[in-house]
């Protein structure tokens, strides 16, 4: 697509007519078949969360996070307590919808909606939420409500450049890789580069179609394997 020239004859970006300023997410509950998403409750959640990331053979998954596996349910507690006061980020628990086990966290964050621009980030998903197809509906039902109700533009996905299964991830979920941003962060005493990914609300349609193709009950077999992956399922949406 050819660029719109000013009077000046120099390329300009498209005209945004009707653009407004976004609403920032609500805290409000997210449904769906395999998950639910509802706003941190210290109170309520930390002991179940603490107990799911304890179930994990090793502590290989809080790595690439901030910080540390808490020493005790309460000192974990006392962490979320000021996780669930915070605007941006803004933290989710990730609930399984049958028994309320909390199963992960995951959050919006860097919330711009001047530009219309979000990201998710603090994911922590137990060793239930792994892999499952909750995990990919968490992520479903956080992008609709960027996309499709609140109107941003933009959806973005950092990470570690060195966290393999988190850039895998990100490519799964249709996200486009952008770059690696040289020695971005300091985290626990290490120099990080960040990659960079970001899906816009023109792709959303294509990776929403495939995600609602991916989740229906029909892409899984009786042992509960899927039938086509997401990557087969945006390739056949156009």
């Amino acid at each position: 697509m050819s660029a719109r020239l000013n009077g000046f004859g120099q390329p300009i970006g498209p005209a945004l007519p009707d653009w407004s300023t976004r609403p920032r997410p609500p805290r409000a509950p997210l449904e769906g078949r395999h998950c639910r998403l509802v706003p941190l409750d210290a109170a309520a959640h930390a002991d179940a969360l603490y107990a799911t990331y304890s179930a994990a053979p090793d502590t290989r998954g809080w790595t690439y996070l901030g910080d540390e596996m808490p020493e005790s349910a309460e000192i974990y507690r006392a962490r979320l307590t000021t996780q669930q006061a915070s605007e941006d980020p803004l933290f989710h628990t990730i609930l399984d919808p049958a028994s309320g086990d909390a199963l992960g966290i995951a959050s919006y964050l860097r919330i711009d909606p001047g530009n219309g621009v979000i990201e998710v980030g603090h994911l922590h998903f137990g060793p239930r939420l792994q892999r499952a197809p909750a995990a990919t509906e968490a992520m479903a039902l956080m992008m609709a409500r960027a996309f499709d109700v609140l109107g941003y533009r933009r959806y973005e996905w950092k990470c570690d450049s060195l966290n393999a299964p988190s850039r895998a991830a990100a490519l799964r979920l249709g996200f486009t890789f952008e770059g690696i941003f040289r020695n971005a962060v300091v985290v626990k005493g290490r120099s990080r580069d960040t990659a960079w990914f970001s899906i816009t609300d023109a792709e959303w349609p294509r990776v929403r179609a495939a995600f609602a193709a991916w989740l229906d009950p029909g892409n899984f077999d009786a042992e509960g394997r899927q039938r086509r992956g997401l990557a087969d399922l945006r390739a056949a949406a156009g």
